[in-house]
């Protein structure tokens, strides 16, 4: 069993940074795979960044590629999303997800576990 924690959420002006950090428990983190996913309002909830263990591959969605960078520190049991450039339609609550898989995942269906989300809110 994992159990995840997010924090970092708020909200910002648009331009602007926030680091998203998902805390795990567990002894096992190190052979998790895990990634973020966001839901905005009336949407889907939808894949943003992953990144495995066994490489440390990652993935992203494409509108956030040179914006977001995800990583992970296995000592810390912690994986980030730094995100900068914010723009207003990056505006979504951020969930943090992990599965025991080596690779990255990039569909919902595939993880295991979730935390309760943390707020993103970007103004213009």
């Amino acid at each position: 069993q994992v159990q995840l924690v997010e924090s970092g959420g708020g909200m910002v002006q648009a331009g602007g940074s926030l680091r998203l950090s998902c805390a795990a428990s567990g002894r096992t983190f190190s052979s998790y795979a895990m990634g973020w996913f966001r839901q905005a309002p009336g949407k889907e909830r939808e894949f943003v960044a992953g990144i495995g263990w066994s490489d440390f591959t990652t993935d992203y969605l494409d509108s956030v590629k040179g914006r977001f960078t995800i990583s992970r520190d296995n000592a810390k049991n912690t994986v980030y999303l730094q995100m900068n450039s914010l723009k207003p339609e990056d505006t979504a609550v951020y969930y943090c997800a992990a599965v025991r898989l080596p690779t990255v995942v990039t569909t919902e269906g595939g993880y295991d576990y979730w935390g309760q989300g943390t707020q993103v809110t970007v103004s213009s």
